[in-house]
């Protein structure tokens, strides 16, 4: 892999900068307990569960007593959110980077029978079969989810009190210590399918609600590989990130979890370069108010720089306007970046570097690193790289911003 050329001018990318939403929360009138509960993002809530895992397992002396372990003194977290901010998602993922097993439970979606097992008759008693689903192995670890716990009916929430609360099912089953009990739902104010919790369950837990977090959402999205037109819009308007208000909420409507599957469909529109049927599927996953805006952001700012193709101009050499606005500008260079690492070029490659290295020397300082940074970091360990540094342009490119920040250090 080659080195890291630029890295002297010391530029931050511009979109790795945080950004905090600043949507308003759409529900009831809030009491003056709940303005007092901080809602946390879905980073801060995987640190949780991780210290938590960490402390399961430790089996700390500080945190078990005389009669319990620690499996019994930690509580289970139950994490509160709108639909679509990826609460669940954000566990399973945690148990895949910690390599642990994971158990999502659906608890609507079954019958009180189905928590205790099936009774089945054996002479003169009844045998019960528990759940093949249960973790066995004693010396395994995980994570077990009640995912839309506010969903099931009191029944059902009943039939998992004793699972939550002691970690058992009477004296047919119990779970290994190394397996962390948690629960997800959506509240009432949602305007999602809800059940109010008991209050003999909901004691029981550790309660944390989640709200959209555009910083979070934008580390996640860059390490996940996002469409960048995604990132560079969200970063630029974080307010679109989750928004329920004004929306039929029956439809689509602006969350972390439709922005995701937002940036699926522009991939496959420019895979099959079909741009036009984001006219129709956008707005069906995000609502048309936030469509019209994202949509005007991709087609103008990011796919099309002005009157100019910015896939077609690297191939063809024509210039790359540079837009005077920086929000607009970040969008740009992610969108040159970005089409160079993914585009068919073929034996075209040598042409569209001199393109692309063109469309640096016009940049300023700054945003020439920026983007240089960001087109080494994806094809650093390509041959696409190798073309870009031995290109007679790149010495040129390379040695004027050198001199350039020379001389403003001077």
């Amino acid at each position: 892999m080659a080195g890291n050329t630029f890295s002297s001018y010391g530029a931050m990318s511009p979109w790795t900068q945080k950004t905090q939403s600043k949507g308003k929360k759409v529900g009831a009138k809030p009491n003056k307990w709940k303005e007092a509960i901080k809602t946390i993002s879905i980073s801060e809530l995987k640190d949780l569960v991780r210290d938590n895992l960490t402390a399961l397992w430790d089996q700390d002396s500080d945190i078990r007593t005389k009669h319990s372990g620690a499996d019994m003194m930690i509580p289970p977290v139950m994490v509160w959110g709108a639909p679509g901010l990826g609460k669940s998602t954000a566990v399973r993922e945690l148990a895949k980077e910690l390599g642990i097993g994971f158990v999502d439970v659906r608890l609507a979606q079954r019958e009180p029978v189905d928590m205790r097992g099936l009774p089945v008759p054996d002479e003169d008693r009844v045998k019960w079969l528990v759940s093949s689903e249960w973790p066995r192995d004693p010396e395994s670890r995980g994570i077990i989810l009640f995912d839309e716990l506010t969903a099931a009916d009191k029944t059902l929430q009943v039939a998992a009190y004793e699972f939550i609360l002691d970690r058992r099912l009477g004296e047919l089953y119990s779970v290994p210590p190394g397996w962390y009990i948690m629960a997800a739902g959506n509240r009432v104010e949602d305007r999602a399918v809800s059940c109010a919790m008991s209050s003999a369950l909901a004691n029981r837990f550790l309660h944390v609600e989640i709200s959209a977090n555009a910083s979070s959402f934008l580390s996640w999205a860059e390490e996940n590989g996002l469409h960048p037109a995604v990132i560079r819009f969200i970063k630029t308007y974080p307010q679109h990130l989750f928004s329920q208000e004004g929306e039929d909420l029956q439809r689509g409507w602006p969350s972390p979890r439709s922005w995701e599957r937002v940036s699926t469909m522009v991939k496959i529109a420019e895979k099959n370069n079909r741009i036009d049927s984001l006219n129709y599927t956008i707005p069906g996953l995000i609502g048309a108010g936030a469509a019209v805006e994202f949509l005007a952001f991709y087609k103008t700012v990011f796919y099309m720089n002005g009157s100019i193709d910015i896939s077609a101009a690297l191939e063809s050499g024509e210039p790359i306007p540079v837009p005077k606005k920086s929000d607009e500008l970040y969008a740009c260079c992610g969108s040159v970046a970005y089409y160079l690492e993914t585009k068919k070029f073929g034996k075209m490659f040598q042409t569209v570097a001199g393109n692309f290295l063109k469309f640096v020397g016009s940049l300023p300082n700054d945003f020439a690193a920026m983007i240089m940074n960001d087109v080494e970091s994806r094809l650093g360990d390509q041959k696409r790289w190798e073309v870009i540094t031995k290109h007679p342009l790149f010495e040129s490119v390379r040695l004027k911003y050198s001199a350039d920040e020379a001389a403003s250090d001077e």
